[in-house]
């Protein structure tokens, strides 16, 4: 793929990191090394920066048109202008916009009082409203919220507006889907080239589509309701490079686990993460979901891998919508590149209370846990549930704690229950998940990730070691502000919740 290939004109920094931290390839790489659970991790990060090019001189047949690297192609695209630059404020026309329960009361009020009681949104087909976070409560201010949404979409007719009224049994409302991110994609809202904007910080998601993704918040969206622009500034690009086979042990989290921990929760401020290299190439598109999921853990604007045969063939039977893919140019110019060779990468887990608080499973083997929780955006996915079967199935055991499972939506609940699991002679994900002894499959949404109200399903009302597929441990944030989370795959998930303690998932998948 074009996209994956650097060019050795193209501009290269140097990082350098304390060696026992040391993610980069080099002519002879060496195995990765974290520092042990108990030990904390340096921070200390100095780029230094090659020469730039010199400057070229115009051409006698016209301008030169400067390299642009996938986000400024479409931001370029957006804004209707030929040549762009990092950090240059421009208006962008924007494809979609989604809003869920939490910010679109907001959203909608914001536009209301700047456009009028009676003002139009700027286009019916291009809002997208889903009810996805505080969903199953009887907080009357949580379901207050989705009338809100539901008035606001009957007014305006909006076209893609996923309703649920029946709070009882989820499965009595057809058009409710549960988590915004995972919807977007499985209703065919992504696609390559494009901007989508959401009212939530893990929008970058969509980035897994080879689209601009990113959060805002509830003024910005007001606004985009009444105009669909927005001013944005262009962001800068990391490009992040993934070769080697991936091991069978390993999963997409583990990847965005490591960068974050190398790069730190601010190291991606405001910039773009491009990620390529034949690893990546080898993603299915719920992985790449997994790996843009997570860039704004690392102060990401946003997220995004080139498309291919793997995003084409995902979206032929989710959208007629015709798009247009755009890639970096060979001669692009990235802030910063970081090469991995992830055949040496070891299963992770991020410790509280941040998410670039790295170690590797293995070190954190005396950690005990109260609690495993499989579900969000980030880890409540079909592939996520398939994976955490995997190593049920191939343990034969039962879990020791508490295991909580919340499909990200309606789509992967019913997977959960009629799909077969490879090697399990047609049993099905809910099946293993019965004879293991875990949870009940919960009604699809955000669930307990964000804490949510006293009642939401799995949320810890009580201080709790809890190993989690979601995307943040900070203090609080599944509910006890004296919780503990630590961040892990599936499969780390999965053989954590086996032993009641943190366990690398190669006690059992070798």
């Amino acid at each position: 793929m074009a996209s994956s290939t650097i060019s050795p004109n193209s501009t290269f920094f140097i990082t350098k990191k304390d060696p026992g931290l040391s993610a980069f390839s080099s002519s002879s790489p060496s195995p990765f090394s974290i520092p042990k659970c108990k030990k904390s991790i340096s921070k200390k990060i100095v780029s230094v920066m090659a020469p730039q090019q010199s400057e070229r001189r115009p051409a006698t047949t016209g301008s030169v048109k400067t390299a642009l690297t996938m986000t400024e192609k479409i931001f370029a695209r957006a804004s209707e202008k030929p040549q762009l630059i990092p950090g240059e404020n421009v208006w962008v026309n924007v494809d979609i916009l989604m809003t869920h329960d939490v910010c679109g009361p907001g959203s909608i009020g914001i536009f209301k009082k700047e456009f009028g009681q009676d003002a139009k949104v700027w286009d019916r087909e291009k809002v997208v409203i889903i009810p996805d976070h505080y969903i199953f409560t009887k907080d009357e201010r949580a379901n207050r919220n989705v009338d809100i949404l539901r008035d606001f979409c009957n007014e305006q007719n909006i076209k893609y507006f996923y309703d649920i009224k029946d709070l009882g049994n989820f499965k009595a409302n057809p058009d409710y889907k549960g988590v915004c991110h995972v919807a977007l994609a499985q209703e065919g809202h992504c696609r390559p080239g494009e901007v989508l904007l959401g009212t939530d910080s893990h929008t970058c998601t969509a980035g897994a589509f080879g689209q601009f993704a990113t959060g805002i918040g509830n003024t910005d969206a007001g606004f985009v309701l009444g105009t669909g622009k927005l001013l944005l500034k262009v962001p800068p690009t990391l490009r992040f490079v993934m070769d080697g086979e991936m091991p069978d042990y390993l999963q997409a989290k583990d990847l965005i686990l490591q960068i974050i921990g190398e790069i730190s929760v601010a190291g991606a401020t405001y910039k773009s993460m491009e990620f390529v290299g034949s690893t990546v190439e080898s993603l299915t598109m719920e992985e790449r979901m997994t790996l843009c999921n997570m860039v704004v853990e690392a102060g990401g604007k946003n997220g995004v891998v080139p498309a291919d045969s793997t995003t084409f063939k995902y979206l032929e039977d989710k959208t007629t919508l015709p798009y247009e893919p755009v890639y970096s140019d060979a001669q692009a110019r990235f802030l910063s590149e970081y090469r991995f060779d992830i055949s040496k990468l070891e299963p992770l887990v991020a410790k509280p209370h941040s998410p670039d608080n790295r170690a590797l499973a293995r070190e954190c083997r005396d950690v005990k846990i109260d609690r495993v929780y499989i579900g969000s955006c980030t880890g409540g996915k079909t592939e996520d549930f398939m994976a955490v079967a995997k190593v049920f199935l191939a343990s034969g055991k039962k879990v020791k704690v508490p295991t909580f499972l919340v499909p990200a939506t309606q789509k992967v609940w019913m997977d959960v229950y009629t799909l077969p699991v490879p090697g399990s002679g047609g049993k099905t994900c809910a099946q293993i998940f019965e004879e293991a002894g875990c949870d009940t499959p919960a009604s699809p949404s955000c669930g307990a990730c964000l804490g949510g109200p006293k009642d939401t399903h799995a949320r810890m009302n009580e201080p709790m070691v809890c190993v989690s597929t979601t995307n943040r441990n900070f203090p609080g944030r599944m509910g006890h502000k004296e919780g503990q989370i630590y961040l892990a795959s599936p499969y780390t998930a999965a053989a954590s919740a086996l032993t009641g303690f943190v366990t690398d998932p190669r006690e059992f998948l070798q």
